[in-house]
């Protein structure tokens, strides 16, 4: 049903001249764009694959940000974790993008609402494909993904999460001239007190919302996020049955949701101070602090930047297990996954005349990181 995802696509003439192509490249199981330029600045991405099918996705369009001429014209940056496969990261990096464009063409603008829609609508439309699918393709209830975007537009920062991936704000401070890391999404983690507390007061009639198992909190002892596209399994009780697999099955029926797709959403107006955001998939903060990640950006060359930052993790990974970087990156995909998870970065760098230059200036460019298969059938 769908191919693994892992070819790139890039359209557009934001990246010529950068970086030495235009595609991206393909180095063993890394696919990286060193750096091109988008509408506020320049941007470096890269992906490595630990599982046998690539879950995660990226983006980054900039130019129009709806179908008028009139604008919004900005940068869309997204970076898609799935679960239980990729059928869902895949869907979202195809369709997310495209709600956003018909919801600001409507709204004639860009907002927490147009922004909020999009992730809705996409969700809805991914839970009906796992409806039409039903009987042939079961297990597609139970694939999910976390879904991060960032929309820089008209010198605001719209920051978009529903699942466990990370925006990190690299800062300029004059006093130590140093820059500071500052985390600007929240993350809907069940190991969060905060989202463990939220749980119990949305279903307080369920004593089992949150379960601790092998020392990790999951939100009904399954999954340890709690918002996310897909995961249909917990969102419409008409999946909650078989032909699904019985692991995934609940003993029990349940009258609303247990996960979300509602986005937490965060706006910042962008200042001079504001040097760079790094987008990454909780594999990459598995490894590296924030303000570990923003050193590296800040003191190294801006192209290659996320790839290094992945090297890094890697680096750290292989330490945790008394192992070479050199023998990590000999283990094959799957095995990998052992070791560490797909990691997904996007480092976007902020140019402030970029952000205030006139329309008629602005890079086109779409490109899409892991791939873009087949998508299911409807």
């Amino acid at each position: 049903m769908v191919k693994p995802c892992w070819k790139p696509s890039v359209e557009g003439d934001g990246g010529a001249g950068r970086g030495g192509d235009t595609r991206g490249r393909v180095d063993g199981l890394m696919w990286y764009k060193d750096l091109g330029v988008h509408v506020n600045g320049e941007f470096s991405m890269a992906i490595i694959q630990a599982n046998n099918l690539m879950e995660d996705q990226s983006q980054l369009e900039s130019g129009p940000l709806s179908s008028l001429e009139s604008g919004p014209y900005g940068t869309f940056v997204g970076v898609y974790d799935g679960h239980g496969g990729p059928e869902t990261s895949c869907f979202v990096n195809k369709t997310l993008f495209s709600n956003l464009k018909k919801f600001a063409t409507e709204h004639q603008e860009i907002s927490a609402d147009v922004i909020k829609k999009a992730f809705l609508k996409t969700d809805k439309e991914f839970l009906s494909l796992v409806k039409q699918q039903w009987f042939e393709k079961p297990q597609l209830a139970s694939v999910g993904s976390c879904c991060l975007v960032g929309v820089i537009c008209n010198g605001l920062l719209y920051i978009a999460n529903a699942g466990d991936s990370r925006v990190v704000l690299g800062r300029a401070e004059k006093a130590s001239r140093g820059v500071t890391a500052i985390q600007l999404s929240v993350e809907h983690n069940a190991n969060n007190e905060s989202v463990r507390d939220e749980l119990r007061s949305l279903h307080p009639q369920d004593s089992q919302i949150v379960l601790l198992k092998h020392k990790v909190w999951r939100v009904k002892g399954i999954i340890q996020v709690s918002k996310s596209i897909g995961d249909a399994y917990l969102k419409r009780a008409e999946f909650n049955q078989a032909p699904l697999l019985a692991k995934f099955r609940l003993p029990e029926s349940f009258s609303k949701p247990i996960l979300s797709a509602e986005p937490s959403i965060f706006i910042h107006r962008l200042t001079s101070k504001d040097q760079f955001l790094i987008f990454g998939s909780d594999g990459l903060w598995e490894h590296l602090s924030n303000q570990e990640a923003v050193d590296i950006v800040n003191s190294q060359p801006r192209n290659g930047i996320a790839r290094r930052l992945i090297k890094a993790a890697l680096r750290v990974a292989a330490k945790k297990r008394e192992m070479r970087y050199s023998d990590l990156k000999k283990i094959d995909r799957g095995v990998r996954r052992h070791f560490h998870d797909d990691i997904s970065v996007v480092v976007v760098f902020l140019d402030l005349y970029s952000i205030n230059r006139s329309s008629s200036h602005i890079p086109i460019l779409s490109i899409r990181g892991g791939g873009m298969p087949a998508s299911p059938k409807r």
